[in-house]
């Protein structure tokens, strides 16, 4: 059985369709979303809806980002809507409204609130944003977890491979750090939205114009990753 991570949302609904429509998940496999569902793009609404509708259909393990964090804090204090809001999530505010919402469901905040820090299996950590290398996952600070940019310079503690988000590659390529593999690929600004088959390196990408491609880390020529993806 394989695990899959799928990188940063951000609201691109059209995106995150057309790629779980090219995936080959198998019975028995795990899906792992990194986290920022929300904010910026313009459908955070249908992508939330989308992903609690799977949660039990499938092996789905949904992690959180520092987007679903502010999110949360702006239902629970008001006094913080405005910097939500400057951080895109005006977007995800419009998107409900584009639903004809009067509010946000509270089947949406129960997602929100159950999302999890990280995911740990036999091989890999996902998190969304970075990890202390020198710390064991139940001692990560929160602003490692979530809101750190992932420049580590060593492997983690465990020698686990660390699967992440949150550091947007403009150029909508997954970055390998050789001890670490990021998947924010910009969907939200115009890029791509990534999932990863760590076990075998091979990606798939969708955008919201509904164009795909697929790869393999660490595969330069496009033919030969382009095979891998079949492959895997």
């Amino acid at each position: 059985m394989r695990t899959f991570a799928i990188g940063d949302i951000h609201g691109c609904l059209m995106a995150f369709e057309t790629l779980l429509s090219i995936v080959p998940f198998q019975p028995g496999d795990t899906l792992v979303t990194l986290g920022d569902y929300v904010d910026r793009g313009p459908d955070s609404c249908g992508v939330i809806e989308r992903l609690v509708k799977w949660h039990g259909e499938t092996n789905l393990i949904t992690l959180q980002g520092n987007h679903e964090i502010m999110m949360l804090m702006a239902h629970e204090d008001k006094d913080v809507i405005r910097d939500w809001c400057d951080a895109g999530g005006d977007a995800t505010m419009a998107s409900y409204l584009e639903r004809k919402y009067p509010e946000i469901p509270s089947a949406h905040w129960d997602f929100l609130e159950k999302t999890l820090p990280y995911y740990e299996s036999a091989t890999h950590i996902f998190v969304h944003a970075t990890v202390d290398p020198d710390r064991p996952m139940n001692q990560q600070p929160d602003h490692m977890l979530y809101w750190e940019r992932f420049w580590n310079s060593s492997r983690h503690v465990s020698g686990k491979m660390v699967i992440c988000g949150h550091t947007p590659q403009r150029n909508g390529q997954p970055r390998d750090f050789g001890h670490g593999i990021c998947i924010d690929t910009f969907a939200y600004g115009g890029g791509w939205l990534t999932c990863l088959e760590p076990g075998s390196g091979c990606y798939w990408q969708a955008n919201q114009k509904g164009e795909t491609r697929e790869g393999r880390v660490g595969v330069e020529d496009e033919a030969e990753a382009k095979r891998f993806a079949r492959e895997a």
